[in-house]
């Protein structure tokens, strides 16, 4: 019991945002007579923020480094769904060589802002937010005012589609899905395990058997029940494969290579960092090339859920990634975060989305409602710090 507290508090806001979301879940499962967590309104929960998710994984990675934000992700992603329209649906060019196009145009938006921001020090609320200002003129330029509609069944189903059903494609319940998530849990068991112990073999304090026994059986019942639900409807949507690669890749980045530690080492102390030989210009600018990817992926993800590029697309992204990230347990001075956090956040926000727009609320009051989640996140942050250092 003991240990359990201490790890609490070690964890706090991560810990209370994960009750958080439980607790909003079951507001909205009895408010809605149970309709947020019916097969269908689940898999559409994962379609409708994906792009929330690849989007609070980029932001995480430039707060870290020192509370840096990046305010121009909803216009690129704008921009990238402009570039797809025009190409795609008005020069008929095959989807899969715009996609590359866009990627090679979406690293060198990053690494323009990147370069003024790491090598000139503008700070990169300027920064971004003139590139919030140019992506978005230039998204209205492209488009003309026009929404570009009707893309290819190829791109569309990137992001809209399901996996097939290998075992039996007659059956409505699907196998596929169901058996992935059993493989995903056994994975997962085994990853644990070892970790656990690699950290008893090299004396490394770990938690009790108890614990680790208790988290494995709460992770996999969920991955259970996530699998179940979606292969009781049409199966796994086709966009949770590259958001999953996302976030397993971002996440062992994060954890375990150089470029990772990097980053929070200049999150939490930058002079430190640059008199340890971290190149901090180098890393700061890779970060906002990065988050510029992912803008992309997070644009061609929207534009092939809606199947139309449109002027407004895009439209407070910024906000959502942020509120996301803060969402999950990050500090708003830099250094602290992580990517099941960010996830977390995403998922927060996403629910709050889907639970408000089933039960009718007006957007005005949704906006407040987020406000308020994302004040209360902030405040604990705050709370946690200032406890910290007493």
């Amino acid at each position: 019991m003991k240990e359990l507290k201490e790890l609490i508090r070690r964890n706090l806001k991560q810990y209370t945002m994960f009750i958080l979301m439980l607790f909003i879940v079951m507001i909205f499962q009895i408010t809605t007579k149970g309709v947020l967590l019916v097969p269908q309104n689940f898999s559409n929960l994962v379609l409708q923020n994906a792009y929330v998710v690849v989007l609070s994984v980029g932001m995480m990675i430039c707060i870290i480094t020192g509370g840096n934000v990046d305010l121009s992700v909803g216009s690129v992603a704008a921009f990238i769904g402009a570039i797809c329209g025009i190409l795609i649906i008005d020069k008929g060019i095959n989807p899969f060589i715009v996609i590359a196009i866009c990627v090679v145009i979406s690293l060198l938006i990053g690494a323009w802002q990147g370069f003024w921001i790491a090598y000139f020090k503008v700070p990169s609320f300027i920064a971004t937010l003139s590139g919030m200002l140019v992506f978005r003129g230039l998204t209205y330029y492209l488009l003309n005012g026009k929404t570009f509609i009707q893309y290819p069944p190829e791109f569309s189903y990137l992001t809209t589609g399901f996996l097939p059903n290998y075992f039996d494609g007659e059956k409505k319940f699907h196998l596929t899905t169901m058996f992935i998530g059993v493989i995903i849990s056994i994975i997962y068991i085994l990853l644990e395990l070892r970790k656990y112990s690699r950290k008893k073999s090299l004396g490394v304090q770990a938690e009790s058997i108890k614990y680790l026994f208790a988290k494995l059986i709460l992770v996999v019942a969920v991955i259970t029940w996530s699998a179940y639900t979606l292969a009781s409807h049409k199966g796994m949507p086709m966009v949770l494969i590259p958001v999953a690669f996302i976030v397993l890749v971002y996440n062992f980045y994060m954890k375990n290579t150089v470029g990772g530690r990097h980053v929070y080492a200049l999150g939490g102390n930058e002079k430190a960092a640059r008199l340890s030989g971290i190149n901090v210009k180098r890393t700061l600018f890779l970060t906002y090339v990065n988050m510029a990817f992912l803008s992309c992926i997070a644009g061609l993800i929207f534009t092939a859920r809606l199947n139309a590029a449109s002027p407004k697309a895009g439209d407070g992204f910024e906000l959502d990634a942020i509120a996301a990230y803060y969402i999950g347990g990050a500090s708003s001075s830099g250094g602290i975060g992580s990517i099941v956090g960010a996830l977390i956040g995403a998922l927060v926000m996403g629910i709050l989305n889907n639970g408000m727009s089933i039960m009718g609320f007006q957007m005005d009051i949704q906006m407040v409602i987020k406000g308020l989640v994302l004040l209360f996140a902030v405040v604990i942050d705050l709370i946690q710090r200032n406890k910290a250092k007493v």
